[in-house]
C-alpha cells in the first residue's frame, strides 16, 4: 500500500471513530445528569426579576401603547455603529422580565461572544428564561464549554441546528466524510439572526457574536448593521423562534455524541471564568450598558417611529426535501424589487448572483428607459472582501453587471476614511505619530478627529472619526457642501498619515484565526487560509463590508440577513424586517450612501476601450465569460476607478455620467492588493470556478 493510501485509510479511520454515536439509553442518561445538575437557584425572587429599566425596552412599551388591530406602531432604530450594536444586545438583555430567544450563525468565545454569555447567564439566574440556538457549524469552540452551559441553570438552554454527524465540534476529516456523505445536509444552514426579549423587542441583521462584528478585533471588523425593532411584529419574530426551537433539526447540546460523550465520561465540567483580551473595553461596555441616559442619548433616542413592518423569514421547512418552494426570504425580495419603479440601493457583502437573481435584474433592465429603475449596488473589494473565492465569481461577471443589468457598482476600500468603525475601539497598536490635537480626554466619542483615531488616542470608551453624510448618491446635486469638504480634510489628513508611516501588512500574523468560522466559507475546511482576507501593500485595522440591506423607491426599507445570493436562496435560511416608511428608508439610504461616498469606496466601470479591435476583444471576453470554466481571457471589461475632485468635477458621478472619465482615474483591478499569490487564484478562481457559485 502506498504511503497516501495508508494516510487516506488513517484519515477515514480517525473520521469514522470520531463519529461513534451515543445509544438512546446513554443520551437519556445524560439528558437525566444535566438535568439534575442545574441549578435552579435565583438571585431575584421580584416578578420583574429584577429586571434594568431600560430606553430600548421602553419603546416597545410606547409602541404597543399606540397601536390597534388596524394600525400597528413600531419604533425601529438603524445600528449602524458596532459598539452600539453591543451595547443594545447587552442594555435589552438586562431588561428582560420573562423570555430571552437568541438565534444566530456564529457565537464565538472571545471577548464580545463571552461578554453576551455572560449576560444570558446573569438573566437566567435572575429567573428569565433563555433559550438559544446556534448552527452547529459555528457554534461555541470548546466542547468542555458546551457541557457546562448544558447544566448551567434551570432557566437557561442551549440547542445546536442540524448537527453534522451528531456532533458540536467536527474535525477536518470529519467535515470531508460529511461532504462526501451528506453534501446538501451540510450545506443546509441557519443564517437567520435574532435576539428577542419578552417577545416586543428584537433586533435582526447581519451581526454574529464575534469581536470583529462589534468593531474588537484589532486587525479586521466588518462594517455591518443591525435594526432594532420594538412593536406588534416582535410577536411574528417569537412565533418564528419558536419554529426553529422546535424543530427536529434543533438539539439539545447535551444529546450530541461529543458534549454527551463528555458529560458521561467526567461528570459536568465548571464554566471557564471569563479571560478578556481587554477586560478594560469589556467592563466599559458593561458600564455603559447600565447608564440609562446614555442609552437614551446614544440609542433610544434615534428611533423613528413606523407603520407597516414585516418580518419575512425562512422556516426549517427551507430544508425539506421541496426546499425552493420554502424559500420565503427570496421570493418576498425579489418581489420587492421587481415592485421598483425609480431605484433599487442593494448592499450586499458578496456579489454572486443565483440564476432566477439574474433573470431578474436583466429583465428590469430590458424595460423601456423611462420605466428602467436605477439599481445602486454597495459591495466589497477584494482588498475588504473576507472571501476571496465569492470576490472571483463577481470578478467574473462584471460585464454582465453592467452592460446586462445596468449594474451601478460602488466596492468599498479596506480602509474606508468616513465610515462608522470606531477605530479605538478594535484595541490596535498604533503609533504615536505627534497628532495631538490638544483635545480634551473627555471629549465626545463623535468629536474625536480623524488623526487621532487613526493613531489610537481616545477620548472615551467609543471613540471614532465619523461626520455626517450628505444625502445625494453620485449624480445627484450635493445638499452639504461644507460637509463635503470635511471630508475631503479628512481624506488628506488620511493620505498624509500613510505616508509617513508604511506599515507592513498584518495578513500573515496568527491573529488571522478565523478561516473556520467566516460566514462565507462554502470551502471553510479545504484550507485554513482558503478564506482569510488577502495580503495588501499596506497595515492598518481592515474594514470589510457585511450588512444586507436595500431600499426600493427611496420608500421601503430592508435590513436582513441574505445576501442575495445562491447560497441564500438554496441553502441558508434567511429572514429580514421590511418597513415601508419614507423617513426610514430615507435613513437607511444615508446610511448606505456614506458607504458608497469616494471616501469608502471604488467605482466600477467600464476600461477605456483599446485603440484597435475593441468590438473582438468585447465579443472573445463575453464568449470566455459564458463558459463555466477556462475563463482565461486577460483582458477584463470593467476596472475598479477613483474619484478625482476639482474645480470641475465639484461631486460624484454615476459611471453613465458622459464627464465620468474626466472626473475619475482608473486604479486598476484590484486596487491595494498585494497581488502575489491571492491576485493569482483570484483570477484562477475566475476561470475554473464558476462551478461553485451555487454554495457561495
Amino acid at each position: 500500500m502506498t504511503f497516501m493510501a495508508r494516510m487516506g485509510v488513517a484519515l477515514l479511520c480517525l473520521a469514522l471513530g470520531a463519529c461513534a454515536s451515543l445509544s438512546n439509553a446513554q443520551r437519556d442518561k445524560v439528558t437525566a445528569m444535566v438535568v439534575q445538575a442545574r441549578s435552579t437557584e435565583l438571585d431575584c425572587t421580584r416578578p420583574d426579576a429584577c429586571a434594568q429599566r431600560s430606553p430600548l425596552r421602553d419603546l416597545a412599551a410606547r409602541a404597543f401603547a399606540q397601536s390597534t388591530p388596524e394600525k400597528p406602531a413600531h419604533y425601529a432604530l438603524i445600528l449602524d455603529r458596532g459598539p452600539d450594536a453591543l451595547l443594545a444586545r447587552i442594555n435589552l438583555i438586562r431588561s428582560a422580565t420573562t423570555a430571552i430567544d437568541l438565534q444566530t450563525y456564529i457565537f464565538d468565545e472571545d471577548d464580545a461572544g463571552r461578554l453576551v454569555l455572560d449576560e444570558l447567564l446573569a438573566a437566567a439566574r435572575r429567573g428569565v428564561r433563555v433559550r438559544v440556538l446556534i448552527d452547529q457549524l459555528s457554534a461555541l469552540k470548546h466542547v468542555d464549554t458546551l457541557a457546562a452551559l448544558a447544566a448551567a441553570h434551570a432557566n437557561f438552554e442551549l440547542k445546536l441546528y442540524s448537527p453534522v454527524l451528531g456532533r458540536a465540534q467536527i474535525s477536518y476529516p470529519q467535515y470531508a466524510l460529511a461532504a462526501a456523505c451528506c453534501w446538501r445536509t451540510l450545506n443546509q444552514r441557519m443564517h437567520t439572526k435574532l435576539l428577542l426579549v419578552d417577545g416586543a423587542v428584537g433586533i435582526t441583521g447581519g451581526r454574529n457574536y464575534q469581536d470583529d462584528y462589534y468593531d474588537w478585533d484589532d486587525e479586521y471588523n466588518f462594517r455591518d448593521r443591525d435594526l432594532l425593532v420594538a412593536g406588534p411584529v416582535a410577536h411574528v419574530m417569537r412565533e418564528d423562534f419558536a419554529l426553529f426551537w422546535n424543530d427536529r433539526r434543533s438539539m439539545p447540546v447535551e444529546r450530541l455524541n461529543d458534549v454527551g460523550g463528555r458529560l458521561l465520561a467526567a461528570g459536568v465540567p465548571a464554566l471557564s471564568p471569563a479571560r478578556y483580551e481587554r477586560p478594560q473595553r469589556a467592563q466599559a461596555m458593561l458600564r455603559d450598558a447600565t447608564d440609562s441616559a446614555l442609552v437614551e442619548q446614544r440609542l433610544a433616542s434615534q428611533a423613528l417611529r413606523v407603520g407597516e413592518v414585516r418580518y419575512i423569514s425562512d422556516t426549517p421547512e427551507k430544508h425539506s426535501d421541496n426546499a425552493d418552494q420554502q424559500a420565503v426570504a427570496s421570493g418576498s425580495l425579489r418581489s420587492l424589487i421587481e415592485s421598483a419603479r425609480e431605484e433599487v440601493v442593494l448592499q450586499t457583502p458578496y456579489l454572486v448572483l443565483s440564476d432566477t437573481a439574474q433573470d431578474m435584474f436583466r429583465e428590469l433592465h430590458q424595460r423601456p428607459y423611462e420605466q428602467r429603475p436605477r439599481i445602486i449596488v454597495s459591495t466589497n473589494s477584494l482588498a475588504a472582501t473576507d472571501a476571496f473565492i465569492a470576490y472571483a465569481l463577481s470578478y467574473k461577471y462584471k460585464r454582465r453587471y453592467l452592460r446586462e443589468f445596468g449594474f451601478n457598482i460602488f466596492e468599498y476600500k479596506p480602509f474606508p476614511l468616513d465610515a462608522p468603525i470606531d477605530i479605538v475601539a478594535t484595541g490596535a497598536t498604533l503609533p504615536d505619530m505627534g497628532l495631538d490635537d490638544g483635545g480634551d480626554s473627555d471629549a465626545d466619542p463623535g468629536s474625536i478627529s480623524a488623526g487621532r483615531a487613526l493613531a489610537g488616542e481616545s477620548g472615551g470608551t467609543a471613540a471614532s472619526a465619523e461626520i455626517k453624510p450628505s444625502e445625494t448618491l453620485p449624480g445627484q446635486a450635493p445638499e452639504h457642501a461644507p460637509e463635503q469638504a470635511q471630508a475631503q480634510d479628512i481624506a488628506q489628513t488620511h493620505r498624509e498619515l500613510r505616508e509617513r508611516y508604511d506599515r507592513r501588512s498584518a495578513i500573515e500574523r496568527d491573529q488571522y484565526r478565523r478561516a473556520l468560522s467566516r460566514e462565507y466559507s462554502a470551502l471553510r475546511y479545504s484550507t485554513r487560509r482558503a478564506n482569510q482576507p488577502v495580503p495588501l501593500q499596506r497595515a492598518g485595522v481592515r474594514i470589510g463590508l457585511h450588512a444586507k440591506s436595500m431600499v426600493i423607491d427611496g420608500q421601503i426599507g430592508v435590513v436582513g440577513t441574505h445576501n442575495f445570493d445562491p447560497r441564500g436562496d438554496h441553502y441558508n435560511t434567511e429572514s429580514a424586517v421590511v418597513i415601508v416608511d419614507h423617513s426610514f428608508a430615507q435613513a437607511l439610504r444615508a446610511s448606505i450612501q456614506r458607504d458608497i461616498a469616494p471616501a469608502n469606496s471604488w467605482v466600477i466601470a467600464r476600461r477605456d476601450k483599446p485603440p484597435v479591435f475593441s468590438g473582438l476583444n468585447y465579443s472573445i471576453g463575453k464568449m470566455f465569460e459564458a463558459m463555466p470554466v477556462l475563463d482565461l481571457w486577460p483582458m477584463r471589461y470593467a476596472t475598479s476607478y477613483e474619484f478625482a475632485p476639482g474645480p470641475d468635477c465639484p461631486q460624484p458621478l454615476l459611471p453613465s455620467d458622459p464627464n465620468f472619465r474626466a472626473c475619475y482615474q482608473p486604479v486598476g483591478d484590484f486596487p491595494e492588493v498585494s497581488v502575489g499569490l491571492k491576485g493569482i487564484t483570484t483570477r484562477i478562481f475566475t476561470a475554473f470556478g464558476a462551478g461553485l457559485a451555487p454554495i457561495l
